[in-house]
């Protein structure tokens, strides 16, 4: 499938890398990133401090594709980076600056 043929699907499982995405690409459904690796479609990457958090939890509700990791007792223990969009609410939640997004290397 050429590019141009995805670009006219507006499938967003279709890409590959956020650099594949048509200006103006729209996702169709909430909460897709669970089918979707959406993790690369930004040059971002988010990245968990674990001695400065605290497993206060503020980070997991607001996280629009769920990608709070929690352990067996319901605490933050990482993130899903293969499906976190990088939007950054988390890291402004975070009372503790546990979270932050960095530029790719």
């Amino acid at each position: 499938m050429t590019q141009a043929e995805k670009n006219a699907k507006n499938d967003p499982s279709e890409y590959t890398s956020w650099k594949d995405l048509p200006i103006g690409a729209v996702i169709p459904t909430a909460g897709n990133s669970v089918k979707t690796l959406t993790g690369k479609w930004t040059p971002k990457k988010i990245v968990h401090i674990q001695d400065k958090c605290v497993k206060c939890n503020k980070c997991v509700p607001v996280c629009p594709e769920a990608c709070i990791l929690k352990d067996k007792e319901g605490k933050m223990c990482g993130v899903d980076v293969e499906h976190c969009k990088k939007c950054g609410i988390c890291v402004s939640e975070c009372p503790f600056d546990a979270l932050k997004l960095e530029d790719m290397e």
